[in-house]
């Protein structure tokens, strides 16, 4: 499909994304499995180039006979179209991937051959213990071609999978979560992760009610992504340039060089960081503010966002690079912040706590100023209490106001790092490795009632 449809266009120049997806899933709920099963999905995009001139189409599930129309729409697209500020040369010069025409093998229901039977045992110690657990498990698999009128023949295999496990009490009225990120669920300690939530819930047994205000606060490495992951999102250098985000230098430019947190935290991304691979080049299917269709391909290389607390880089394409005059740096699709060698457990930051809050989670994060990146969101499936190194009840939930770029000046401990799954944007970004933070004055700004 990819190298007929560059064959079949018309105009100076053609480039060809082809996603090919599969998924399997299975659902439970109150220790029962409910469903199973599994799906394929078939995605091409056509990128055309007359002159300056872009034209896009993309349609999902193109038969070979569509192919010449869906070429065609987009000749005639890119003809019609204004210069594109982007516009620059397409790349070409590099070696094919390996298995570039080889068939896409796509994931099936058998990955998870391991972890059904002890899902299967996590349910039988849930009904033992009185509780109930709530959830899914689903392995996704995208292919993705990427040919170019220049020679380019890329492709990149990418897995993906994650577990999310809710566990609840016999009466429904005490609740916990957890979740995983894996590549195929040979990784995944149901058994460890359920006992993880029957320890919360006993937790939950007392109910301590607490006001609004500042605390010292334990953020589990889940609720670190959700919070970086806005921070690198918010990132992009031509907001910045335009003086439109946290990362604006006033009077004009960008914080490219400043010192934003007092402890040594770096924030990376590494196309080739063990376990949470992702794409080795850029993959564009349209322009935007922070990507270019004419960058497809372009190879990707470990970039240190933050490091050692300063801001390094902002996302860049070729065109705002040559605005700002800072390196190229495309988006990754994975994330990794890493505090001093020698960090603590989330137990063991725990056990040196001598009164604070312990986080789950955080939930629908929502962005009220991006000057500072001030976000709101709330808490949910446990806050808990903690007095002299132990964990001594349940507290309410609330809503809290922070600027991610904010905390980083304030954090006073960075523990261990580790695969984590983002709960918020786990549907569009599961490759984390994150740290769990202490925080002397996370703002929780309301009591929420939501339970």
């Amino acid at each position: 499909m990819v190298e007929r449809a560059l064959e079949l266009s018309k105009n100076d120049g053609c480039l060809v994304i082809a996603d090919e997806g599969s998924t399997a899933n299975l659902r439970f709920a109150g220790n029962t499995l409910t469903t199973n099963g599994v799906a394929r999905s078939a995605q091409l995009t056509v990128i055309s180039i007359a002159g300056e001139g872009v034209g896009v189409v993309s349609r999902a599930a193109v038969r070979p006979d569509q192919l010449a129309d869906v070429v065609a729409a987009a000749d005639r697209a890119a003809r019609e179209a204004q210069p594109a500020e982007d516009a620059r040369p397409l790349l070409d010069g590099l070696p094919a991937s390996p298995g570039w025409a080889e068939p896409v093998t796509p994931t099936d229901i058998g990955v998870f051959e391991g972890f059904a039977p002890a899902l299967g045992e996590a349910f039988a110690a849930a009904d033992a213990g009185g509780r109930k657990l709530y959830g899914f498990a689903e392995h996704s698999l995208t292919s993705t071609f990427l040919g170019t009128s220049t020679g380019l023949r890329l492709r990149h295999d990418q897995p993906s999978g994650r577990l999310e496990l809710n566990a609840k009490s016999a009466d429904l009225k005490r609740s916990a979560w957890t979740g995983v990120a894996t590549r195929d669920f040979t990784d995944v300690d149901v058994a460890a992760l359920d006992s993880s939530l029957a320890q919360r819930l006993e937790w939950a047994k007392t109910r301590v009610d607490l006001p609004a205000g500042r605390y010292e606060t334990l953020l589990p490495p889940s609720a670190v992504a959700d919070l970086v992951i806005y921070l690198l999102w918010s990132a992009g250098a031509r907001d910045a340039l335009d003086g439109r985000s946290v990362f604006a230098k006033p009077g004009g430019g960008t914080r490219v060089g400043e010192q934003l947190a007092t402890l040594p935290v770096t924030i990376s991304s590494d196309p080739r960081a063990a376990g949470v691979e992702a794409s080795p080049f850029v993959v564009a299917h349209a322009s935007s503010r922070e990507s270019s269709v004419f960058d497809n391909g372009l190879p990707l290389a470990k970039t240190d966002w933050i490091a050692d607390g300063r801001l390094q880089a902002l996302l860049q394409t070729r065109y705002s690079a040559e605005l700002s005059g800072l390196p190229v740096t495309p988006a990754i699709d994975n994330l990794i912040m890493r505090g001093p060698e020698g960090g603590r457990s989330l137990e063991e930051m725990v056990a040196s706590t001598e009164r604070g809050l312990l986080v789950t989670c955080l939930w629908y994060i929502r962005e009220v100023d991006p000057q500072t990146l001030l976000v709101t969101g709330l808490t949910r499936d446990g806050v808990y209490l903690v007095e002299n190194g132990e964990v001594v009840g349940e507290v309410n939930n609330f809503r809290f106001n922070e600027s991610p770029v904010d905390l980083l000046g304030r954090l006073t401990e960075v523990g261990a790092s580790e695969r984590t799954l983002p709960r918020e944007w786990s549907d569009y970004f599961q490759r984390t490795v994150m740290p769990a933070l202490r925080v002397p004055d996370f703002n929780m700004s309301t009591v929420s009632q939501a339970s």
